[in-house]
């Protein structure tokens, strides 16, 4: 308990350290990539990930998506002890800044591991992905995450380069209310129809997914999403 009190302080210190002081002209300050040192223990080097599965990467994720989560965080309306400690007395303004810096880093993505499911699994997750199911009123990931499933500007995250276990988790987590997004909540709305034979499913399948040519998000307004998503302001038009 002490050790970890002494990290999540010295992490704050990091956090904190010189906040709102950002340079003019810039979206985040010149020293941002020091200031961020405290996040790579957990999402490492430029947010790119490590090979803890629980950890997600944060490079490359649209900045509009990355803020909603760190705000999540700060409100409790996404729980985690640590990171809602960590973000409780940090201002938007800083945490848009910590957004706009790990949405502009580009590291590769990581290879992927080979699958321990079936081909009939895969295929499973590959119809759920790319076709949905329509009896069941489930839409394809790839109508709101794009067809290369990189993800669209301002609020919607690619979905490649994690690994199958966290994706499992968050697809659990908006099944069981303890990750919400803001209203309307589509993918609490899309989860809560996924058996768990359909998330271990679409978490193999896009896990299996090998790197794209280009990782960076849609810009906004490339494509409309199927329903309404408070995470995309007006469909992303």
């Amino acid at each position: 308990m002490f050790a970890r009190g002494v990290v999540l302080t010295g992490f704050l210190f990091l956090l904190g350290a010189s906040a709102g002081s950002g340079q003019e002209g810039k979206s985040y300050p010149a020293d941002m990539a020091e200031r961020v040192q405290a996040c790579t223990p957990c999402h490492g080097v430029q947010g790119k990930g490590t090979t803890d599965p629980y950890f997600p990467r944060l490079a490359g994720k649209p900045a509009g998506y990355l803020f909603n989560q760190l705000e999540a965080f700060k409100s409790g309306r996404r729980k985690y002890p640590p990171m809602n400690y960590l973000l409780a007395f940090l201002t938007d303004d800083y945490l848009r800044q910590f957004a706009d810096y790990f949405a502009d880093q580009r590291p590769t993505l990581p290879e992927k591991s080979p699958t321990e499911v079936s081909q009939a699994v895969l295929d499973h997750g590959h119809a759920l992905v790319t076709q949905g199911d329509l009896d069941r009123a489930i839409p394809a990931c790839a109508s709101c995450h794009g067809g290369s499933l990189t993800g669209q500007s301002p609020g919607i995250p690619g979905l490649l380069g994690l690994r199958p276990s966290y994706i499992s988790a968050q697809l659990g987590g908006w099944r069981y209310g303890t990750r919400t997004a803001k209203a309307p909540d589509c993918m609490q709305l899309v989860a809560g129809r996924l058996t768990e034979d359909d998330v271990r499913a679409v978490a193999a399948y896009l896990a299996d997914q090998p790197q794209p040519s280009d990782p960076a998000p849609s810009p906004a307004g490339s494509y409309a999403l199927p329903f309404a998503c408070g995470s995309q302001p007006e469909g992303g038009k």
